[in-house]
């Protein structure tokens, strides 16, 4: 036992020591605490917030985010593992989503409309605050996508993801792969705007909305939502060439 009352030692892998201070990353270190809390306190008061968490082994055996230190224990706490089978460990997180569902923060608009253009369900509105985002998380089931470490922390949240990288296209790939989505990209089948379905009509029906260089036979859809009409012409190559440069295929 420390001084100011009981210690037990803690090691981060991977992204999670992100959030550590400097001096704590990477390495095995004391933790100093008192009484007996839980291991998610713990972890929380550290820096890192619970939504990142995937896996806690306390001296070799998984444990919940309930488990109480009591002093003297050997606590490694492991990132989220989309792509791993961990049968017969008490995974934190919920299982990923069949048809993964996202709500952006305020912070991640060009992130939310890429998500969308590869055929993502991603909520977002540039006017709404974190209680609001947290609600609609919890209602519908969604992973929430923030840069706001304190929005994680919130007990409510269940389904979080901290986005590291600032530049939007790394954002989306960084979301690809720690979600194993890349199997999963349906391009230009959700509005960009509204994250509406999109559904092809007859060119006809939008001809009014269409320019008259785009090519006969050529692919046209609308929203349902908001009505906006998509076609595949040179935006879509620059955006592809532009995705292409972080590995990600439109």
């Amino acid at each position: 036992m420390s001084r100011t009352g009981r210690h037990s030692e803690f090691r981060f892998y991977e992204e999670l020591n992100d959030f550590l201070a400097p001096t704590l990353r990477r390495r095995s270190f004391r933790h100093d605490f008192a009484g007996t809390p839980s291991v998610k306190d713990r972890i929380e008061a550290l820096g890192v917030p619970h939504t990142e968490v995937d896996l806690v082994l306390v001296d070799g055996v998984s444990v919940g985010f309930d488990h109480l230190l009591r002093g003297g224990e050997r606590v490694a706490v492991y990132p989220v593992f989309e792509r791993f089978d961990l049968t017969g460990l008490t995974r934190l997180r919920p299982r990923p989503l069949r048809e993964p569902r996202f709500v952006a923060d305020v912070h991640l608009g060009r992130l939310a409309s890429y998500l969308r253009l590869l055929g993502f369900d991603c909520r977002y509105r540039n006017d709404v605050d974190d209680t609001e985002l947290v609600a609609v998380s919890v209602a519908e089931s969604r992973t929430v996508l923030t840069r706001d470490i304190g929005l994680l922390r919130r007990a409510a949240v269940t389904r979080g993801a901290f986005v590291h990288a600032t530049d939007p296209r790394r954002q989306l790939r960084e979301v690809l792969d720690r979600f194993d989505l890349h199997g999963q990209i349906r391009s230009l089948t959700r509005c960009a705007r509204c994250n509406g379905v999109l559904d092809e009509v007859p060119r006809e029906h939008v001809a009014d909305r269409v320019p008259e260089d785009v090519a006969p036979g050529q692919r046209v859809c609308r929203c349902r939502d908001c009505g906006q009409v998509y076609w595949p012409g040179g935006h879509v190559t620059r955006l592809r060439r532009r995705l292409a440069e972080v590995g990600v295929r439109l």
